[in-house]
């Protein structure tokens, strides 16, 4: 019964820190788009004439004439019950935009972490030991593409494999168009992780498991694969994972780069036409993202290492 209460208090307890974070999210959200210079409903009327009867419509229909601290607590309430309103630029209700959208985002997202966890164990296992040249290119590699912009990376790909050499295309769907701006995002998480299972690596490497190994006749790419990258493997998720958490910032300018379609681009756009609404769900939407992701890292810990499973500790 005790162990019951205590898991139970866990789950209220991650719960409601999850309901406060989100709430923190939204209130901070609301406060920053309100500071933003401009009208949303000049940004409704486009090109039409915006008299002041026609935008004083268009705020009363759109709440916009209510002081800030009702609006806020009216979108809270709206909020607690699952509503997130309708978008001001689409006229259509938040969650269907942020829905239609979404599937390539999350098509982009999954094709670069397998690319950038591929790209950075092919990188290790070759440059990890004592290669030194090998080592000492990847790792100057690995701080430019680490520093470098994320729409420079793209341009260059874009320049090189499809410009010049017409390997992938520049835009459109399909497999073939996914390559580039997967890429794109790929070439910085690879660069992050190669440096983090590198260090592991060659620490593992040095260990007396490895040395029992290696006396019982084994290959060497048979130790680095299933004895060293395995060393990494715990720290190497934990990045992988705020990486992955972290894709939705970047896909803002690779889909504006790539013209694909996708929650980055929504983003800007609510941005940019002051659309409250939909700025708001998308930051929330990252932020329970994030909270997901950290909840399968925890889980993929005591899969691949159950002695790191704790059992006051169920559930943080």
């Amino acid at each position: 019964m005790t162990t019951l209460r205590a898991v139970l208090f866990a789950l209220v307890r991650r719960l409601l820190g999850v309901v406060g974070l989100l709430t923190g999210v939204a209130t901070l959200t609301f406060v920053a788009m309100s500071l933003v210079p401009g009208d949303p409903a000049y940004a409704m009327l486009g090109n039409a004439p915006a008299t002041p009867a026609t935008l004083a419509a268009i705020r009363a229909q759109m709440g916009l004439d209510e002081p800030p601290y009702l609006r806020f607590l009216h979108y809270l309430g709206r909020l607690a019950q699952g509503d997130f309103g309708e978008s001001f630029q689409r006229q259509q209700p938040v969650l269907a935009v942020i829905g239609a959208q979404l599937t390539p985002t999350l098509q982009l997202a999954g094709a670069a972490i397998v690319l950038g966890v591929g790209g950075a164990i092919l990188v290790v296992l070759a440059t990890s030991g004592e290669r030194r040249v090998p080592r000492a290119v990847a790792h100057v590699a690995e701080l430019v593409a680490v520093s470098a912009p994320t729409f420079w990376v793209g341009t260059l790909l874009l320049a090189g494999l499809s410009f010049h050499w017409r390997v992938f295309p520049a835009t459109g769907r399909g497999p073939a168009a996914l390559v580039l701006p997967a890429l794109t995002l790929a070439v910085p998480i690879a660069a992050v992780l190669a440096q983090v299972m590198r260090d592991g690596v060659d620490t593992a490497l040095r260990a007396p498991f490895v040395l029992s190994a290696r006396a019982r006749g084994a290959g060497e790419l048979d130790i680095r694969v299933h004895h060293a990258v395995r060393h990494t493997l715990l720290s190497a998720i934990t990045v992988a994972g705020w990486l992955f958490a972290g894709l939705l910032s970047g896909a803002v300018l690779v889909e504006t780069v790539f013209a694909r379609p996708g929650l980055g681009r929504v983003l800007l756009s609510a941005v940019t036409t002051h659309d409250f609404p939909v700025v708001i769900a998308l930051v929330m939407f990252g932020s329970l993202l994030f909270i997901v992701i950290n909840t399968a890292v925890d889980l993929a810990y005591r899969v691949i290492d159950p002695r790191s499973a704790v059992s006051t500790e169920v559930i943080r």
